[in-house]
């Protein structure tokens, strides 16, 4: 079986069994029936898959974010919403294939939804820039959503990439800046706004499109300042420190929403999204019309008002109580002054 991850060999080396013995039924050895046989080791794998997958670590969950076969945004664009309409371009340089976005219904609700793709090929991804949005990219999502803003229209965005593209062309075109405006324009906009991290959440990448009334992840999703790779190379000088990097940072769905960064946890089919794509195409569609039902029923200036105050929030200080002993100045100024 394709993609399969490390932590998954057991259950591969059982199907592989089950596999041959159901191939070549004669070489059933036991001393019970070929069905009985057949079930025994069924029931084995589904209980193998199931401790697996419910005691997984930061980094596993970082690796089944990644997941070549995972639903990408488009995917969900296609299964949990209706009538998609695609909009290109962000009327400054030019149209940014790694940002996606249109028109669309979810149920009876007429929407804007926007969001990072991926490709699934080497020809696809370099289409797509690796799901990693140039600063054209971030002015054609706001565009659309300034759009929606002016018809009404509650905006949806699906968050899926490492991050922002860090090239000399993005540069030159001020990532940052567009980044930046989204940020305030975003919590400006008098619509309901929900996103949900899909797979990746990376850094001011995902940022920029993720501020929003509602912040949903899916289960095995991360949101990150920066990639556990990252981490490990600066903290400590080797990228092979990635699982510990990815436990400290604390990115995952559960870390998230008990640090109130998440608002809510998408359940995913055991094994992951990729598993079985329709089922969780229909519980995002699930979710996100609860969502959606609630934040309509606020009135505008409450609503800003709670978007405001949520990412006023996110975040910790301590101020530490002026000491007289570190307000003295150094003792070569004290000589000086002698």
């Amino acid at each position: 079986m394709k993609h399969r991850l490390d932590f998954e060999k057991p259950i591969l080396e059982l199907q592989s069994k089950l596999d041959e013995l159901r191939a070549h039924p004669e070489k059933h050895s036991l001393g019970i029936s070929f069905e009985e046989e057949i079930l025994i080791i069924e029931k084995k794998i589904q209980e193998t898959r199931r401790q697996i997958f419910l005691h997984l670590t930061p980094w596993q969950r970082v690796q089944l974010a990644r997941h070549p076969r995972r639903p990408y945004t488009l995917d969900y664009f296609e299964k949990t919403f209706s009538d998609f309409q695609e909009l290109h371009g962000d009327r400054l340089f030019a149209e940014d294939r790694a940002m996606v976005g249109g028109f669309a219904r979810l149920g009876e609700h007429r929407v804007l939804v926007v969001g990072t793709q991926k490709g699934r090929d080497t020809k696809e991804n370099i289409l797509r820039n690796f799901g990693s949005a140039h600063p054209e990219g971030y002015r054609k999502a706001l565009r659309l959503m300034r759009i929606a803003n002016k018809f009404g229209l509650p905006i949806i965005t699906l968050i899926d990439t490492a991050g922002a593209y860090p090239g000399i062309g993005a540069e030159e075109r001020h990532i940052a800046e567009a980044i930046a405006v989204n940020l305030r324009e975003m919590t400006l906009l008098e619509v309901p706004i929900i996103t949900c991290v899909i797979g990746e959440g990376g850094s001011g990448g995902a940022l920029g499109i993720g501020v929003a009334d509602r912040v949903l992840i899916m289960e095995n999703a991360y949101y990150s300042v920066i990639s556990p790779e990252g981490c490990a190379a600066i903290l400590w000088k080797d990228r092979a420190n990635a699982a510990k990097a990815a436990a400290a940072l604390r990115i995952t769905a559960k870390d998230l929403l008990d640090l109130k960064l998440v608002d809510e946890i998408v359940p995913e089919p055991l094994g992951g999204a990729h598993t079985d794509p329709a089922a969780i195409a229909a519980t995002l569609k699930m979710h996100l019309l609860k969502h959606l039902e609630e934040i309509l029923a606020l009135p505008v200036a409450e609503r800003l008002k709670q978007r405001y105050q949520k990412f006023r929030a996110h975040g910790h200080f301590i101020e530490k109580a002026d000491d007289a002993s570190e307000m003295k100045p150094p003792r070569n100024l004290e000589a000086a002054a002698a």
